[in-house]
């Protein structure tokens, strides 16, 4: 199937290649912040510090 985007053809793949990329960036932060947040509590609790819920930052949702 072959599609025939006009003349704005280059803009138009360049604009969703850049909103891609940028949601990936997003993701792979958000991936990223998870990680260094968990260990943070994961370090704080081995401290004797807990957080008011009383969850375990290794404990499923």
């Amino acid at each position: 199937m072959t599609m025939s985007l006009g003349p704005y053809a280059s803009f138009i793949v360049a604009s969703y290649a850049a909103a891609a990329l940028v949601v990936a960036i997003l993701i792979g932060w958000v991936m990223l912040d998870y990680r260094s947040q968990t260990q943070r509590l994961r370090e704080l609790e081995q401290r004797g510090i807990t957080r008011r819920s009383g969850r375990s930052a290794t404990e499923p949702r």
